[in-house]
């Protein structure tokens, strides 16, 4: 496309002009704005829920494919005298699952099955029956190599302990962690504050006690915002139900990301609504809203609390995150969706969107990695001409580019994508040091919002709305989630003080976790998606087959250990977890465990 070929070249030019010309270079020193790159790490709980095709299998994917590698990545910068400066969100969930026995060990038996098969390639290539067996042979030996190199990071670099490597890194300045919803539940759609609350204090308390420091940041789940508004409650009053930012401040947590379409207003991404029947979709356009008049070169306070919100650049995301416009559809890239009938590895190149899976030319890593060059190349200077066309528009006021994505598009699906990520950060510290680099915090703390703007009920889903997860096919999950609700909060009521009796309690902090696990909005996405709707099915009734089950049990007082104990066997999240969480918030009383909290209100 044109824009890159123009961009190229002035890329050339300034790094001629910083690397030949002392006065430009000097000049070049001076801040043209702020770049902050937000990478959003989520998975579903996937621990002793299936392997294959969904399951565990998933998980160990990501880790092999994008967050050991990103570790490494961050961890080769740093050896180089480069802090990354990422923002990394690692929803509480996933953290958990980084940080469980079982699954560490499982994945050591994920690679070694990866390995023990690629090898067996090895052994039929060349094959003179078989076309291009010779260089069949290369990217089987290519892959013998790098499964044998993610083993021994996991394994000996970092000791199978991913949750301490990234701690690490944080500690040593090159990465902020952010938290999120503990299961990611969709935060606009809960019934009441309390279960609202307990998503993010389980959240922010669980990424405290893994990484040794309180997030500042969070990540809405699915980007789901919604205002507060007035409520007509049981007693017949008028009642207030504060906006999602209240939730955020009262847990400490300081600010948040949105999509930019949020901030400007005029049409989102993917803006449509979605209606169909057993994959039969249609899509329906919906209206524009008005241009608000805001951009995102800056962040903004909310107005019900001092929380701040970070629009995503819609430039600088969309040349990324676009698999028909960006970089990651380029045919020389390797196609994510064919795989070996035999090893199940990735052969083939992308070739062409348009070319079909039998079709598609063998991969080739030597020119995907130098695609990587060009793109990176290309990417340094759009961020430097979209900050400094930004400062000249702007009477030399510095603005910010902000670029959110979710972790596993890079390595996972763009196998390329990590190392993207590294060369951005090098070229940005070698050749572009005008453009400062910074973490969302620090930018933040740098760079604090003067405004306060009203934001949508929004996410980033189709339309810009919540249809994704409340539509025709999952309408009938939100009145059990809501019962879900309201029974918890019944039965933690009930029990203001942790009994003596350590089998209730183990049974009312079981209750908790499954009726966040229950809560996941990776269910009705699935569902809606169809990516794995009898699967995210199956999980949801499942969850609240436990939860309805442990009730029962408490309030009849007759809990079965060996039942307990087998359901705690398979969801062990949330160690440290205290039911308490869950015991109704009261109009003007203030909760035990937040010092800040307003008013909040149930029925």
């Amino acid at each position: 496309m044109p824009v890159c070929v123009i961009y190229f070249s002035n890329r050339t030019l300034l790094y001629k002009s910083m690397t030949l010309d002392k006065e430009r270079n000097m000049e070049a020193l001076m801040s043209v704005g702020q770049f902050v790159f937000m990478l959003h790490s989520h998975l579903p709980y996937y621990r002793k829920a299936g392997m294959w095709p969904f399951g565990e299998e998933n998980l160990y994917e990501c880790m092999s494919e994008t967050y050991v590698p990103l570790l490494n990545a961050i961890s080769e910068l740093y050896d180089e005298g480069i802090q990354a400066k990422l923002t990394v969100g690692i929803t509480p969930i996933l953290a958990e699952q980084l940080n469980d026995e079982h699954l560490k060990h499982g994945f050591v038996k994920y690679l070694d099955s990866r390995i023990a098969k690629v090898a067996k390639d090895l052994e039929r290539y060349p094959d003179e029956k078989v076309p291009h067996s010779q260089h069949l042979k290369y990217l089987a030996k290519y892959y013998f190599d790098w499964f044998n190199h993610i083993k021994d990071s996991f394994v000996n670099k970092y000791g199978m302990d991913l949750i301490g490597a990234f701690r690490k890194y944080q500690d040593l300045g090159c990465i902020e962690i952010t938290t999120s919803g503990a299961t990611h539940g969709f935060s606009p759609l809960l019934a009441t504050d309390s279960n609202l609350n307990a998503q993010f204090k389980v959240g922010s308390d669980t990424t405290k006690r893994l990484f040794g420091k309180k997030a500042k940041g969070c990540w809405l789940p699915e980007c789901a915002y919604r205002q507060g508004y007035e409520y007509i409650g049981k007693d017949g009053r008028k009642h207030w139900r504060p906006a999602i930012e209240v939730t955020l401040e009262n847990n400490d947590i300081e600010y948040f990301f949105t999509e930019s379409h949020v901030i400007e207003g005029g049409n989102s991404i993917g803006n449509r609504r979605v209606i169909g029947v057993y994959g039969n979709i249609e899509y329906i356009p919906l209206p524009d809203r008005a241009p608000t008049g805001y951009d995102t070169y800056s962040a903004y306070w909310l107005p019900d609390a001092q929380v701040a919100v970070m629009g995503r650049n819609d430039r600088a995301g969309y040349q990324v995150w676009s698999a028909a416009d960006g970089y990651p559809g380029d045919g020389c890239f390797r196609e994510f969706h064919k795989k070996d009938d035999k090893s199940g590895m990735h052969y083939w190149r992308i070739t062409s969107p348009k070319t079909d899976l039998g079709d598609k030319m063998l991969y080739d890593p030597v020119l995907a990695f130098n695609k990587v060059g060009e793109n990176s190349d290309h990417y340094t200077t759009l961020i430097y001409h979209l900050l400094n066309d930004y400062k000249k528009a702007h009477n030399g006021k510095e603005g910010l580019v902000m670029v959110s994505f979710d972790t596993e598009l890079f390595g996972h699906w763009w196998f390329e994508g990590i190392e993207f990520i590294k060369q951005v950060i090098k070229k940005f510290n070698n050749y572009v040091p005008d453009v400062e680099r910074m973490t969302a915090g620090e930018y933040l703390k740098a760079h604090p919002p003067t405004e306060a703007i009203q934001i949508p009920e929004s996410s980033w889903g189709q339309g810009g709305h919540f249809y994704v997860w409340q539509n025709h096919l999952t309408e009938w999950m939100w009145p059990i989630i809501h019962a879900c609700e309201k029974r918890i909060c019944k039965i933690a009521d009930r029990y203001p003080d942790i009994p003596d009796d350590k089998l209730l309690h183990r049974a009312l902090n079981q209750m908790a976790r499954e009726n966040l696990l229950l809560q996941s909005s990776d269910w009705p996405f699935l569902i809606t998606t169809w990516q794995a709707k009898d699967y995210a099915t199956d999980r949801f009734r499942e969850h609240v087959d436990r939860f309805m089950l442990i009730c029962d049990m408490i309030e009849s007082g007759n809990i079965d250990d060996a039942k307990l104990r087998e359901i705690e066997s398979i969801d062990n999240c949330f160690s440290v977890i205290d039911y308490r969480v869950y015991q109704s918030i009261e109009e003007g009383v203030i909760p035990q465990q937040s010092k800040k909290l307003a008013p909040l209100y149930n029925d």
